[in-house]
């Protein structure tokens, strides 16, 4: 069976699941909306299904891969919600000190497509740590529904004040070279601009279709910035114009680029939201910068 794609989907449907993705209606929502589109129970449903993420499908680099060293770490963190934990992967036969990624999930916290993105990076050479911001509440739950639902209850203060911690668990990681980056995709790409708001010493920060950060706090970044942005996510790129100019105007180091005609979540692979083209020109782009800005 040929891999869907989103020309397999009426554009008002994707609409209708980018709000569901996002927690802005339920499940019950969707279906609704779709009533309304004159798309009955049993296509909706079947539309539903199609558009979740197949993880083991889009797995590039497994668990077990000998070229990399994968393990759970836990540490501290007294100003969120007590501990930090995630999953820390490296480079099996690294040679001196590396530079480190922080990785930062969608709203459904650390599920195997992210797991698997902290691999990828570590196959690159780079040190990873993927946080779940879930952990407090069990971790993440093995199904999206249920992992969308535990996020809605995240104290957000808490959560990235974590995201805090996590960020200095790698720059004073014994084996790194002192310099973090961190990319982070939807929600995650919200908390990389948020980071680089609270961190001055972020070396680089590649947020894919993440949220602004407020106007007033733009000229606290110091860090590099690669945006990323899918052309057709006007929720997420309204705010774009305004964010833009509070960079010029602050003489922040920017690139940004607009990928025309793709969806929110073009880079994940897992669904058929996924454009292959977008995503390989997005992510060699990504990794570049990171090589640029976070080595030597």
């Amino acid at each position: 069976m040929s891999r869907k794609t989103i020309a397999d989907f009426p554009p008002d449907v994707l609409k209708l699941f980018d709000l569901f993705v996002h927690g802005y209606i339920d499940r019950r929502g969707f279906f609704e909306g779709a009533k309304n589109l004159a798309i009955g129970a049993a296509g909706s449903a079947a539309f539903l299904e199609a558009l979740s993420p197949r993880f083991a499908e889009a797995q590039q680099v497994k668990p077990d891969d000998p070229r990399i060293k994968g393990k759970t770490l836990e540490t501290a963190s007294p100003d969120g919600y007590g501990t930090v934990k995630g999953y820390f992967v490296q480079p099996a036969n690294a040679s001196g000190k590396l530079p480190t990624i922080l990785v930062i999930h969608e709203n459904r916290g650390l599920n195997p497509h992210i797991e698997d993105i902290a691999r990828r990076l570590a196959l690159d050479n780079f040190i990873v740590f993927a946080p779940d911001a879930l952990a407090p509440l069990g971790g993440y739950p093995g199904d999206e529904d249920k992992a969308r639902e535990l996020f809605s209850k995240l104290d957000q203060q808490k959560t990235r004040n974590d995201f805090l911690t996590a960020f200095n668990v790698l720059k004073t990681c014994p084996i790194g070279n002192g310099k973090v980056g961190a990319v982070g995709f939807c929600y995650g790409g919200g908390v990389v601009n948020f980071l680089a708001t609270k961190r001055p010493d972020l070396a680089a920060g590649v947020p894919f279709y993440g949220a602004a950060p407020p106007a007033e706090e733009v000229a606290n970044i110091k860090a590099p910035l690669l945006l990323q942005f899918a052309g057709a996510d006007d929720r997420v790129n309204a705010g774009w114009p305004a964010y833009e100019a509070a960079l010029k105007a602050a003489k922040i180091d920017y690139e940004a680029f607009v990928y025309p005609g793709v969806q929110h979540g073009f880079n994940n692979d897992t669904t058929p939201r996924y454009d292959e083209n977008a995503a390989k020109l997005a992510w060699g782009r990504t990794v570049d910068f990171f090589n640029r800005h976070l080595r030597g």
